[in-house]
């Protein structure tokens, strides 16, 4: 049996720092239920020094060139790619995802590093049209010390994509991911810290979450956080930032539509769609849920979904053989579950799945759900997990409308074959992130981020710098 072999500990001021005389959070395995280790979790005062070391590292981080600063991430990138074995079995032993999505996750974070080397530098402010003997420049500055959330289904990836841009950009961080997956986030940190980040530059805490954020966001300290996680929280946190004024990128909850017209490759979609719905056990903030198919062929989307569904290897994600994990806590099953009973007393119909795996841990086996009705709750509030749920349509603008129903904006998808329909699926359907034929709308080079509730900002592309920067303008007579 692999053994989980992370040494947990808060990074602070260039120091690691382990349990002594703190207290502990438990760390479980999703896919056995069994306890891994105890997390130290951040006293007040640990984040007080945090945020004193931070006010430090941002004053040294900011004057360092940034040929310097890109060396220092190409390394991270480096060392991410070295230790990717070891790191990956720790994000599946903590989080559930199938080894090769780890491997992935890990790599993916890597490329973060790389990219964000090189696009500092060439993140350039302007020279105004003036005079003869005037100027007027705009510049991008470093917004200052940042704080970054981040949730546990990616944890690597989502963390380093917030702290690559912030570094690059000259900023100071205190980064707190999620208290579920310790291990392979402070693997992360260790990549950093080894690349040679000078100390008070970049800060690991643990701690109970209201705490941490209460704090960090009142601190005059912190100029900016970035968070990625649930509307709830997230609105939470924009009440925190309101009263002290404070900048915030929000990345939350979604509800992706999926859009299947009747001039589609049926199969070729339906091969595509499955295994990316799937994907994580379908806890992505991206994941197609609620598909709406041209009533044409809804039926026999069904019938192709819910074979490909049934042959889905549900398992440890440490098995090769394993194409979906289990659910990363406890509470999901039962919250999954209650959307679906709620779905089939309104009238669904239970194409597949729809109920819990009888093995030890957070299991529910892959299900597809036909024929919802629009009052039903899944179709309003993310299960984020491994449910599908299906509805028939007529028409274009009906399946717009259904489409764009939610207080969710953060990403949608439609497959067809008209090119005169793409476009106008583009400009019709409201989310921060179209994608037509396909699931690729998450990249290094590519702004990530949501409308209406699913929160405002985006983060990955040169805009991922821009949002860890403040403009000033210069004028010169």
């Amino acid at each position: 049996m692999t053994q989980y072999t992370a040494d947990l500990a808060l990074f602070i001021d260039g120091v690691w720092r382990s349990a002594e005389g703190r207290d502990e959070a438990p760390v479980v395995n999703p896919a056995t239920a069994q306890g891994l280790a105890g997390l130290p979790l951040a006293s007040a005062a640990d984040i007080d020094e945090a945020l004193s070391a931070a006010e430090r590292g941002f004053a040294l981080w900011r004057a360092t060139g940034v040929d310097a600063r890109a060396a220092v991430l190409h390394k991270v990138a480096d060392l991410l790619r070295e230790r990717c074995d070891a790191i990956a079995m720790l994000l599946t032993m903590e989080q559930g995802k199938p080894l090769a999505e780890a491997k992935g996750e890990v790599a993916g974070a890597a490329q973060l590093f790389d990219w964000y080397a090189e696009e500092a530098k060439r993140h350039y402010g302007r020279v105004l049209v003036r005079p003869s003997g005037q100027r007027s420049l705009v510049l991008k500055q470093p917004v200052g010390p940042v704080a970054t959330f981040t949730p546990w289904n990616f944890p690597i990836y989502l963390m380093a994509k917030k702290v690559a841009a912030a570094l690059a950009t000259g900023c100071s961080v205190i980064a707190k991911p999620a208290e579920e997956t310790p291990g392979c986030t402070t693997a992360l940190m260790r990549c950093i810290a080894d690349a040679g980040v000078p100390a008070g530059v970049a800060q690991l805490i643990f701690g109970v979450p209201d705490m941490v954020s209460r704090t960090l966001i009142a601190s005059p300290v912190i100029r900016k956080i970035s968070f990625t996680g649930s509307t709830a929280v997230g609105k939470h946190l924009m009440r925190l930032c309101a009263d002290s004024v404070t900048a915030s990128t929000m990345e939350l909850g979604g509800h992706a539509p999926v859009l299947i017209f009747d001039d589609c490759d049926l199969e070729k979609t339906l091969d595509m769609v499955v295994p990316q719905k799937f994907r994580n056990a379908g806890q992505v903030c991206v994941s197609p849920t609620r598909f709406f198919v041209h009533a044409s062929i809804h039926d026999a989307f069904v019938t192709g979904f819910a074979a490909r569904t049934a042959k889905v290897q549900v398992g440890n994600g440490m098995d090769a053989a394993t194409q979906m994990g289990p659910l990363a806590n406890a509470r999901r099953p039962d919250a999954i579950a209650a959307l679906v009973d709620d779905a089939l007393a309104k009238g669904a119909t239970l194409s597949t799945g729809g109920s819990r795996d009888n093995a030890p841990g957070n299991f529910f086996r892959p299900t597809l759900l036909s024929a919802v009705p629009d009052h039903a709750d899944i179709m309003s509030v993310e299960p984020f997990g491994p449910v599908a749920v299906t509805r028939a349509f007529e028409t274009f603008d009906e399946a717009i409308a259904l489409a764009n129903s939610t207080p969710f904006g953060l990403a949608a998808f439609a497959f067809t074959e008209n090119g005169r329909r793409a476009n106008l699926l583009g400009d019709a359907l409201e989310a921060g992130m179209v994608g037509i034929n396909g699931f690729g709308v998450s990249g290094a080079d590519t702004p990530f981020g949501g409308v209406k509730q699913s929160g405002y900002g985006s983060e990955g592309g040169t805009e991922g710098l821009d949002s860890y920067c403040v403009t000033k303008a210069v004028h010169m007579v």
